[in-house]
């Protein structure tokens, strides 16, 4: 009699495949597109809408755009989705650092006097100083390092400049003397730049030292402590790169004028193209009226 062969099972699959359910199929589904749309949004693009008037005419109230999140490199989350609890994060290489002239999201760092912003807001302005760049406003004519800084084809002005004798308290660094139509000289910080810090400028560089992580006072002879070490030579060695923003809108924007200078680490995005556009201060119960006002012709500009 012919024996016959042994069956090899090793490895042998069921020819019977488990079929999902349709709602194991949904959820499947939706948790891939949360995966890839999660990934878009912290690495790629991400979408912001303009809230008010400080870019304008550049942006618009109403304007939607695209802000590329790996430019100037992408970071993982800041803060907790839906809330103001930050987070440590890991930066990603980027293609470029930021230059003069780009449009730039950035977390927001805090008015002049707050140690850090209480919310997590993203800002959207324009570069105009880079760190060791020396910035000056007459006349709300803007110079950076001496040089007339162009401005920009749809920036905005309203009214008459200030006088330079009319001092704004809001400035920064607080008791400057200034006001946002006559500004500075004021260098923007670099890392490894010295700045002198003595009875006359304390109370206007104390919360920018506050903010590089250190404790900052003045000794009853009036001798400034950093850590409760004097000074070498009265001088502070910035620890991180700055950059100077500004809206297109100079009368009417909140800037690094009042608030200071932005530090690069806080740089989200730049700014890419507008997707979107229309008066948004049209309520949705009017929807006809709401459509009517869409910005056709806004619609894919690219933002420069």
């Amino acid at each position: 009699m012919k024996k016959k062969a042994p069956v090899n099972t090793k490895g042998k699959k069921d020819s019977k495949k488990i079929k999902k359910s349709k709602p194991r199929e949904y959820f499947d589904a939706l948790l891939w597109a949360a995966i890839v749309a999660f990934i878009i949004k912290v690495f790629l693009f991400e979408a912001y809408r303009i809230p008010t008037g400080s870019m304008e005419n550049t942006l618009l109230v109403g304007d939607f755009l695209l802000v590329t999140k790996f430019t100037y490199g992408a970071t993982t989350p800041r803060n907790i989705p839906f809330t103001d609890v930050r987070l440590p994060y890991v930066q990603l290489p980027g293609f470029k650092d930021p230059k003069l002239g780009d449009v730039i999201v950035f977390d927001f760092p805090g008015n002049r006097d707050e140690f850090m912003s209480p919310e997590v807001l993203n800002y959207i302005k324009r570069c105009v100083g880079l760190p060791g760049d020396t910035i000056q406003i007459i006349n709300r004519v803007l110079y950076n390092n001496g040089k007339i800084f162009p401005n920009p084809p749809e920036s905005k002005f309203i009214g008459t400049p200030k006088p330079e004798n009319l001092v704004e308290p809001r400035i920064f660094p607080k008791g400057s003397g200034w006001n946002e139509d006559n500004y500075g000289p004021l260098a923007v910080p670099k890392i490894g730049n010295k700045i002198k810090i003595d009875s006359f400028n304390f109370e206007g560089w104390k919360m920018f030292v506050e903010r590089e992580g250190h404790t900052i006072r003045m000794s009853p002879n009036g001798i400034v402590l950093v850590n409760d070490k004097e000074l070498v030579n009265g001088e502070y060695t910035v620890e991180r790169d700055y950059l100077f923003m500004m809206g297109d809108n100079r009368t009417n924007s909140l800037d690094s004028r009042f608030w200071g200078f932005m530090p690069v680490e806080n740089v989200v995005g730049q700014a890419f193209m507008l997707y979107w556009s229309w008066n948004s201060d049209i309520p949705f119960s009017h929807l006809i009226d709401l459509l009517e006002s869409i910005r056709w012709g806004r619609i894919g500009k690219m933002i420069d």
